[in-house]
């Protein structure tokens, strides 16, 4: 059994804090999701390190302001935009080919969270696991080559204590026996990007890939639209700031050098949990387990290669 990695940093840490006296420059860095909340934050404190950070968005227009914002907020125009929608598999494969060089950090930030309804992308997957998991998939792997021309890489998944309300239902992973429920699907989707990181590290760190996987905290950003707000304790939640804390720190931390393949919360390790607690803290056994994380990828990469030949309507 391997010890805990703790740091010095804790629940209040902001990312700047995180990262000051940290030298990014030369390096390059891919946010999925990054015009808002604490993917905007997260692409302040690297930029504001020295990195030059790609703001990969659905919504260019939204990119772009956040670009001007963080370029103002640092006196530096380091932060470029490019259009790239997790959704859409035929948009991560216009984006990885559109890709040039090495990529030091990649960052699967972007995310959706308690649909109220089904929703099916053109693949027929259910669009929270499409877009929390499969878009960072298929955008991980096509980019495997820049990450590896790095010579020394980053992957960081933001999953969430979503990880808890449901593993990985590989029997039904798009909800065709199963009653739709909207937390059950969050929740197997952010079991999902924890084993992105768990399966990445495994057959990367020898290429000087490592990856690993991060709940940020309670942050109230547009991410809890469906869910009527963010509804934990004040005393637990955080500025998108401190909840870019995390990120950052497996991102770009010295810290974290040769480090790969774990869950982290409030910038230290988490806790590994064989049953949920009261406080939602920790990660659950199943959502770091090597099996299922093998087992996803390959899945995953057959739905991937399958995809185009399955049409369905988005709502169903």
């Amino acid at each position: 059994m391997t010890e805990r990695i703790t740091t010095p940093f804790g629940f209040a840490s902001t990312a700047d804090e995180v990262l000051a006296g940290v030298d990014l420059s030369g390096k390059r860095a891919v946010i999925t999701g990054g015009a808002a909340g604490i993917g905007i934050e997260t692409a302040r404190s690297l930029a504001a390190a020295g990195a030059e950070v790609v703001l990969a968005v659905r919504r260019v227009t939204a990119g772009e302001e956040a670009a001007r914002d963080i370029a103002a907020s640092i006196g530096a125009d380091r932060v470029t935009v490019r259009e790239l929608d997790v959704a859409d598999q035929d948009s991560v494969r216009r984006f990885v080919a559109g890709w040039d060089g090495p990529l030091h950090i990649l960052i699967n930030n972007a995310g959706i969270m308690a649909l109220p309804e089904l929703e099916r992308t053109a693949e027929g997957w259910e669009m929270q696991f499409a877009t929390n998991f499969m878009g960072h998939y298929a955008l991980t792997v096509g980019l495997h080559d820049a990450l590896a021309a790095a010579g020394g890489a980053r992957v960081v998944s933001v999953s969430s204590s979503g990880n808890l309300f449901s593993p990985v239902v590989f029997d039904d992973l798009h909800f065709a026996f199963r009653p739709y429920d909207p937390l059950l699907a969050y929740g197997q989707s952010k079991s999902a990007e924890a084993l992105l990181a768990v399966e990445a590290d495994r057959r990367w760190s020898g290429e000087n890939i490592h990856a690993n996987a991060l709940n940020p905290g309670a942050i109230a950003t547009g991410l809890q639209k469906h869910t009527g707000g963010l509804r934990t304790p004040k005393e637990r939640q955080k500025t998108p700031q401190q909840g870019a804390a995390t990120s950052v720190l497996l991102a770009a931390s010295p810290l974290l050098d040769g480090v790969g393949g774990r869950y982290f919360e409030d910038c230290a390790e988490a806790p590994v949990r064989t049953e949920r607690p009261a406080d939602y803290s920790g990660v659950a056994a199943y959502a770091v387990d090597a099996g299922n994380a093998e087992r996803l990828w390959e899945v995953a990469a057959n739905l991937v290669a399958d995809g185009a030949a399955v049409r369905r309507p988005r709502h169903g």
